[in-house]
Order: C-alpha cells, then structure tokens, then sequence
C-alpha cells in the first residue's frame, strides 16, 4: 500500500498531482483514493490532497500517517514530516524550503523544483518535476508508464500541455542531487 500526502500553496499544482497519481494507480487496476483538502483562500492559501493506492479495498481516504509526503513549502513540510511513517519517504522543494528533514528514519529528499521549473520555462509546473523525482527515488510507477500517463491525461484539446507535463516529468526523473 502506498499511502501518500502531498501539501502545499494553493495554485502550486497539488491537487492535479494528486489527481495524476490515483488515474495512474486506477489504470493499473489499483484501489485508489483521493482526498482534497484547502483552506477557504483559494491561490495561497494551504492545500492538501491525501492519496491512497492499494491493491486492497482502502479503509479510509484520509491519510493521517503517510509512507510518502510530497512538501512544496516549510509550513506544509512543518507541519507534516512528523507524521511519516518511520522507513517513509519526503521529498521537498528546495527551492521554497530552506531546512532539511531532522529524522533519520526517513529517506529524505529534495529537489529545487520550483526553479528548476522556472529554468526550463514553464514555472506552474514544479509539481510535475516533483513527480518525476518521487518516481525516480520511489519506483511507485514505473517510468514509461508514468510517462504515458501523464502525456496523455492532458485535454485533447490541448495536446501540447500533455508534452510540457512529459518534459517536466523527464526533468524530475533525471535530476541528480
């Protein structure tokens, strides 16, 4: 069972990669489950978005003891590192966070996403080069398979936001700390 807490700014893309990991798992024949949370200000204020993936029927959507945390800002990795689970795995923006993780029975890691966003020209999509990495670091997906997922979940409309989101994808997967 995955039981993954991603937290953040709202506007920073933390339900969309929420939303992107459960599609992965449902696609693969997984339970799944996806659970918003945010603040009553919309861009700025907190956000949260608990995801459970299973192979088993999930008891709850909420996850209150996390084996991955997806931190996009101090508050948010603040708040929630305590609540790992000892052998879980966080992985935070470096960029907007400029602490480390104190426990050492976690597997900790950063990446500064949000100017790594910034650099490749397409800023809103810091979330998605987190993904890239917590793949890369977890093996919760794998690669290609990720990489088709998100390329295709974009709009029909709008094929080019599916190539942005691979390209994204691609720069968090080969990041090397």
């Amino acid at each position: 069972m995955s039981a993954i807490l991603l937290a953040g700014f709202g506007g920073q893309g933390i339900l969309f990669a929420g939303k992107q990991l459960v599609l992965a798992g449902m696609q693969q024949g997984k339970q799944v489950s996806w659970l918003p949370s945010y603040g009553p200000e919309m861009r700025g204020g907190t956000c949260n978005c608990s995801v459970n993936i299973d192979d088993e029927p999930i008891g709850s959507p909420l996850v209150t003891a996390p084996d991955i945390l997806i931190a996009m800002n101090k508050p948010s990795l603040l708040k929630f590192v305590g609540k790992v689970v000892p052998g879980g795995t966080v992985v935070f923006d470096s960029t907007l966070i400029d602490t480390g993780v104190e426990r050492g029975d976690v597997n900790a890691y950063s990446i500064p996403a949000t100017r790594l966003a910034n650099e490749a020209g397409f800023p809103k999509l810091a979330n998605v080069i987190l993904l890239g990495y917590l793949i890369k670091k977890t093996g919760l997906f794998d690669r290609e398979y990720f990489l088709r997922h998100i390329k295709n979940s974009a709009p029909k409309s709008k094929p080019e936001l599916g190539e942005l989101n691979a390209k994204a994808l691609q720069i968090g997967y080969d990041y090397e700390d």
